[in-house]
């Protein structure tokens, strides 16, 4: 899959950064218009409380000693210049008693009725040019007629107002085209990391099983991704190395004996037949047969502790499983001309499978007396210490060089020294895949004074 331009508008990643970009969006909005409301809106809320405050007092010099009371209290206030009222006072004929204007901007409602009012008020300045002040107020028409109008400028709060209704109105949309900004750039560098993985995938699918996905050191999740992949794609590259070399390795050990068994079969037919020729000829075919059913059933029993399928996992006594083991391997050691000893401590208990530990206890004993030649000696041990129990077996043989000792866990891998003994090359393979399954370990190594070889079991002991 190939990434054009606009192609990663496509994807998730940037889905989820358009719905980022929206809440983002909406979150700014929503913090905007809170800050509004509590600086604009608290101001302008403390104008009006300001405003009626001041209505009031004047009311109630009105109420207490009528027009004259009302026009003192007004040419007090008119003497503080610091203040941001304003005031007009008129009689009923429209003569200005006390005021800040030549006549009265906006007209009174009915009588006693007291409406709240807006405008505008043209004051010329020195410089020429006039200056235009807005005003909120309080317009009424007193008992006598006359009308009185309170005002408080809004200059200041306006222009805040102003200030930071654009303000919010610059900020919003420079907030929003950084989130998709943020959101497109993130959502393009996820679709080259994605498409990475999408080549990587592509070329192993087509056959490139050395193809791996690039890490770029920035220790993110896509890092994280790519090195589990690159672990698993390097597993099966190996795995898939091992099944070709396990295939040409079935077809050379099973070529020799099914060519054995048809020139036999061909020399028998051809020559004359009687009951010992055949009895000869069938005996010796079976021997034949059971090779390589050996082989077959190797495999099968690989492939069954692979899959863990039929294993039953319990406590098993290993004390009893290692003497069981010495006592049937003694006589064939015996029988082999070989010096066999055996040292094995108590109370020694794994979690696992009895039957795969006794085979691959087998195997391992199995080689020991199968590649010991005669007069040599085979030791096999059982210890513990706290967290495990380990299982060792020496023998004096011609042992497995260092460069081949990986090499021969493998399955199929026979030595050159090995091929003239009957077997699958599965052994090994066999006993590492039952070690590992009790998640243990299978150790390889030089027997004593560099001579033999040195086979260790360890596996985790239980209780």
């Amino acid at each position: 899959m190939k990434f054009g331009s606009f192609a990663f508008a496509r994807t998730t990643t940037f889905r989820l950064a358009l719905v980022y970009s929206v809440l983002f969006a909406l979150f700014s909005a929503g913090l905007l218009a809170y800050l509004f409301q509590a600086t604009v809106g608290a101001m302008r809320s403390e104008a009006k409380m300001r405003l009626e405050a001041e209505y009031r007092t004047l009311a109630v010099a009105w109420n207490t000693g009528g027009p004259q009371r009302l026009e003192q209290s007004l040419l007090e206030r008119a003497l503080v210049r610091v203040r941001d009222f304003t005031y007009q006072f008129e009689t009923a004929d429209g003569t200005t008693i006390v005021g800040d204007m030549p006549r009265m901007p906006v007209e009174p409602g009915e009588l006693g009725q007291v409406r709240e009012v807006t405008f505008e008020v043209e004051r010329p300045l020195s410089s020429g040019a006039p200056e235009i002040t807005t005003i909120e107020g309080r317009i009424v028409r007193l008992g006598d007629g006359s009308v009185l109008l309170v005002g408080i400028k809004m200059d200041e709060r306006l222009r805040l107002v102003n200030r930071v209704a654009r303000s919010v109105i610059t900020a919003a949309p420079i907030g929003i085209v950084l989130a998709l900004l943020g959101g497109f750039f993130s959502a393009r560098y996820a679709a080259r990391r994605a498409d990475a993985l999408t080549r990587t995938a592509d070329a192993v699918m087509h056959g490139d099983l050395t193809k791996r996905v690039p890490v770029v050191g920035s220790g993110d999740e896509f890092d994280r991704l790519a090195e589990q992949l690159n672990e698993m794609l390097s597993k099966l590259e190996t795995l898939m190395a091992a099944t070709r070399h396990a295939g040409d390795s079935i077809a050379h050990d099973l070529r020799s004996p099914l060519s054995r068994l048809r020139n036999r079969l061909e020399v028998t037919l051809r020559g004359p037949m009687d009951e010992v020729t055949a009895r000869d000829a069938l005996g010796q075919t079976v021997e034949e047969v059971d090779k390589v059913l050996s082989t077959f059933n190797a495999i099968l029993d690989l492939s069954r502790v692979h899959s863990g399928s039929e294993a039953k996992l319990v406590k098993t006594d290993m004390t009893e499983l290692a003497e069981e083991m010495a006592e049937l391997f003694e006589p064939a050691c015996e029988e082999a001309g070989l010096s066999f000893t055996a040292e094995i401590a108590r109370d020694l208990a794994v979690h696992g499978d009895r039957t795969l530990l006794a085979q691959a206890l087998a195997n391992v004993l199995d080689n020991a007396v199968k590649y010991t030649p005669r007069g040599g000696e085979i030791r096999f041990s059982a210890t513990g210490n706290t967290t495990h129990v380990m299982l060792s077996v020496r023998d004096t043989g011609p042992g497995i060089p260092k460069v081949d000792r990986e090499r021969v866990k493998q399955r199929f891998v026979r030595l050159d020294e090995a091929r003239t003994q009957t077997g699958s090359g599965l052994g090994l393979a066999l006993v590492e895949a039952v070690i590992n399954f009790h998640r243990g370990r299978l150790d390889l190594d030089a027997g004593e004074n560099g001579q033999g070889l040195s086979v260790k079991l360890t596996l985790p002991r239980e209780g």
